[in-house]
């Protein structure tokens, strides 16, 4: 089995595509290439993988003519990531970088300013809004942190471990998908949205080349919205050696061995983190089989075998109480490319 990346709920999905306010049509003729069912975003269980998000994203994006699709008063058109990041390469360190991104941000929109400190215990890049402006989609606002993350994280060539990240709206019903898709404990109904992080990671130096960036873009919005974790919760180094071990269940004691816990220390950290062995387990085998049917041609058999089930009816079963669909529904649209 490959890495075990994580899936994306519909729900989130859903919040993005509206905030877009993407017509019917459009996202009908865009579902299809990024290889995910209509009526898949309808469920209310339903995921999707890294990569079909991405897909979607980036062709939505193309079409809207703005690189974070009606997400602001005024489209960022295509490029502006590209001169944003060539200019950000020439500078000498990651405060430098960001003060000019702040610059660039402040020509290409009109709705926040970027405001970077580096004073007491943690640095924050915080995102204000202009007064008198509409208030910005809280969906918006997560996607820019995400921008910022995932850039500054490329160019030190570093995966920036997060303090932790505040939001100011109220958590939404995908709140546990943030744990995902941020490395740092997450706060809602804050003054502003920001990142904090260790004062240190302003003073690295920028590690990535011009020659590196076509590559880079090429794979946006991939490699900002998804940056792995450096220093993972127990849950995602659990979620990787039960990976290793497929299609061979683990138990508690096979797990708090390989982690160098105690059985009862395991599960007491789990329940801190507000999630047990059995849910990482039920959510690596859920995400790996929509991985497995998006992304290949193995025959459902096969696919169930691989994830430890002694047949195709349990497989069945188990993956419509995941997703309060069939594996079958996931297979509506022929796979393009392959798992992330």
């Amino acid at each position: 089995m490959k890495h075990a990346a994580h899936t994306v709920a519909a729900a989130y999905v859903r919040e993005v595509l509206k905030a877009m306010e993407v017509d019917a049509a459009v996202l009908h003729d865009a579902l299809k290439p990024s290889g995910i069912a209509p009526e898949l975003l309808d469920q209310p269980a339903a995921r999707v993988t890294e990569r079909q998000f991405a897909t979607l994203y980036r062709l939505l994006a193309v079409q809207a003519d703005d690189e974070m699709p009606r997400m602001f008063s005024r489209p960022l058109r295509p490029g502006a990531l590209k001169f944003t990041c060539l200019s950000l390469l020439e500078a000498r360190d990651l405060f430098t970088a960001l003060h000019r991104w702040s610059i660039f941000l402040r020509m290409l929109q009109d709705d926040f300013q970027l405001e970077v400190s580096r004073d007491g215990p943690v640095a924050r890049i915080v995102l204000v809004q202009e007064p008198g402006r509409p208030p910005i989609k809280p969906i918006a606002l997560d996607l820019m942190l995400k921008l910022i993350h995932g850039v500054t994280s490329w160019l030190i060539d570093r995966r920036i471990p997060l303090v932790g990240v505040d939001f100011s709206f109220a958590p939404p019903a995908w709140a546990r998908e943030y744990d995902i898709l941020y490395p740092g404990p997450v706060s809602y109904g804050m003054a502003r949205s920001a990142l904090q992080l260790e004062p240190a990671y302003m003073d690295q130096p920028i590690r990535r080349k011009r020659s590196e960036l076509p590559e880079f873009l090429r794979r946006a919005p991939e490699d900002w919205l998804f940056v792995p974790f450096r220093e993972p919760r127990l849950e995602h180094r659990l979620r990787e050696f039960a990976a290793s071990r497929l299609p061979i269940a683990i138990t508690g004691e096979d797990a708090a061995q390989a982690l160098y816990l105690s059985v009862r220390t395991l599960h007491r950290r789990l329940a801190a983190e507000g999630t047990s062995l059995q849910s990482v387990k039920d959510r690596l085998r859920r995400d790996l089989a929509i991985q497995r049917l998006t992304g290949s041609q193995d025959a459902i058999a096969a696919i169930a075998a691989q994830l430890g089930f002694d047949g195709p009816a349990s497989f069945h079963r188990a993956f419509k109480g995941w997703t309060g669909s069939t594996p079958g529904a996931y297979r509506a649209v022929p796979p393009r490319g392959g798992t992330r």
